[in-house]
């Protein structure tokens, strides 16, 4: 392992961020403590530009290399959290009721900060680095919410470069997947007006509840039946709700779920297909069904000579025995994808010792991948950007 001086230093007092930020976890766009915390940080560490509350609760800070370069490389980190019960029972586990770090944003975070600390104290490099501290990640388009409020005009980018942590018990091990790597996703939400009666007498309602059940297993073929073996695509119905009473047939349900996707042909067959299904429902019910479908994250697709490069300054920090080349695309989503659409660059996952699943109420994100992180990190940039 070769993590870099000014970081391996670092090293308690980025475990003390991690802690903090584990403990006051803030949700998507009022990650108001967690924002102002970075500020704080990225000012100490002498960055030459800061600039706070761009996508609401976003940070965005400039560290000028030693040289006159004008080429400009990106790092993005998420900093929300979720509305999970945390399970942990860790010395340093959440304060605030019903939310939680289960995903390991308070990591990412960390580690950009940690980049920030030895770009700032070295500045070996012939360029400018763009930290990019990001909202809203987790369904709420904190990324895209950046990039409408001028993110890229404002502080442009020739690459950028992302990173998530991966519980899979095998620490340090780095891997990036080229071109499509993580699903594109739609939420949709699907209404069933019917009619209410007494619960015993059935035959004056047109019952929403059975309705809706009807559609959500009708939903299934949709995959079975209409998307080709070889494409991947996953759709999924995750709510089904009607009823409040044991005596009234309700007369309204509703569903939601969600559609994962690597082809946007793909993508847009389903949809037509869940369209009819709606459509057929309530033809054959007598009826109102409506549905709704939005687009929340794209594809993400890395650029494969850029993976190339992310690889290459992993493996000066981790060595070549912990370089995984075999990774494979995952159903899960991400906004980074919304980024990479605008500017080229990669993403990459590194491994550690915990072993319970992301958004699980159990999660424990490992501390000692903080400085390997940020090591990675900041390496791109001195290889992206040599002097």
């Amino acid at each position: 392992m070769n993590i870099l001086p000014t970081i391996d230093a670092a090293t308690s007092e980025l475990e003390a961020i991690f802690q903090d930020l584990h403990a006051h976890p803030e949700i998507g766009f009022t990650e108001t403590r967690t924002s102002a915390i970075v500020a704080d940080k990225l000012k100490a560490y002498g960055v030459d530009e800061l600039h706070t509350g761009l996508g609401t609760t976003g940070v965005v800070a400039l560290v000028k290399g030693k040289g006159g370069g004008k080429r400009r490389i990106g790092l993005r980190a998420d900093m929300d959290a979720l509305p999970i019960d945390e399970t942990t029972n860790l010395a340093y586990s959440s304060k605030n009721e019903g939310v939680m770090h289960a995903c390991g944003h308070d990591g990412h975070t960390t580690m950009l900060l940690g980049a920030a600390k030895h770009l700032c104290a070295t500045r070996d490099f012939d360029g400018t680095a763009v930290l990019i501290f990001q909202p809203a990640e987790e369904g709420l388009g904190g990324a895209r919410t950046m990039l409408a409020e001028g993110l890229f005009e404002k502080f442009p980018c020739d690459e950028i470069y992302g990173m998530h942590n991966m519980p899979t018990g095998v620490p340090n091990e780095v891997g990036v997947c080229k071109g499509e790597a993580m699903a594109g996703a739609s939420f949709f939400d699907i209404t069933v007006q019917g009619r209410g009666s007494h619960a015993a007498r059935p035959s004056d309602s047109k019952d929403a509840l059975m309705i809706a059940a009807s559609l959500a297993t009708e939903i299934n073929t949709i995959l079975s039946r209409n998307i080709p073996a070889s494409d991947v695509c996953v759709l999924s119905v995750t709510q089904l709700h009607a009823g409040a009473a044991y005596n009234v047939v309700p007369d309204t349900a509703t569903l939601a779920g969600t559609i994962r996707y690597f082809k946007d042909e793909v993508y847009e067959l389903a949809a037509a297909r869940l369209q009819s299904l709606c459509n057929g429902m309530a033809l054959a019910h007598e009826v109102e069904i409506r549905l709704e479908l939005r687009n929340v994250f794209d594809v993400l697709r890395n650029n494969a000579e850029l993976s190339d490069a992310y690889i290459e300054a992993a493996q000066d920090i981790v060595g070549a025995e912990n370089i995984k080349h075999d990774v494979q695309p995952v159903t899960g989503s991400e906004d980074f994808a919304d980024m990479l659409k605008v500017v080229p660059g990669a993403y990459c996952v590194v491994g550690h010792a915990g072993t319970m699943p992301l958004h699980n109420p159990g999660f424990v994100l490992d501390k000692g991948i903080l400085p390997v992180g940020a090591s990675i990190m900041a390496r791109v940039v001195e290889r992206r950007l040599p002097l």
